[in-house]
């Protein structure tokens, strides 16, 4: 049986080993807190841009082919505003568009279509959209989709 002196000597052996000798104290423990914080704070600067840029605010970006011939089945004087629900409707199906509300957000994400894309469809006039267009759809941090004409 290990006696109660020698289970005390190894006890406070271990905790000798255990401690830190002086020579290995951090860089915080020698130097004052101020000159600590100093590089920090440039280094911290430095990384941060000075201004947002548009193009940071972009969370997913992916290009489609939509296909608008079901806009043919409609009479001739209705194919282009159908051709436009068509955009909206593959756009909210394809990108997850949130159509509810949650607790945390009070607005809705808004389905933004540019100029573009709406010139590209109205290009023919109202009776012959194209049968199909190229777009690139961007999602940014709020869950806005805007859709931008591909070739553009």
């Amino acid at each position: 049986m290990v006696n109660a002196k020698e289970e005390q000597q190894t006890v406070q052996e271990m905790d000798e080993l255990l401690e830190e000798p002086e020579e290995l104290k951090t860089e915080q423990e020698i130097m004052p807190a101020e000159t600590v914080e100093e590089p920090k704070e440039a280094e911290a600067k430095a990384e941060k841009p000075k201004k947002k840029k548009k193009g940071d605010d972009i969370v997913e970006e992916r290009i489609y082919t939509i296909p608008l011939q079901k806009a043919l089945v409609r009479p001739p004087k209705k194919r282009a505003p159908r051709a436009m629900q068509l955009v909206k409707l593959f756009v909210a199906k394809h990108m997850k568009m949130a159509t509810t509300v949650s607790d945390e957000e009070d607005e809705l994400p808004q389905l933004i279509v540019t100029q573009e894309v709406n010139e590209k469809i109205w290009s023919k006039g109202i009776e012959k959209p194209p049968r199909k267009i190229r777009v690139r759809v961007t999602k940014d941090r709020d869950g806005n989709i805007t859709v931008h004409l591909a070739e553009a």
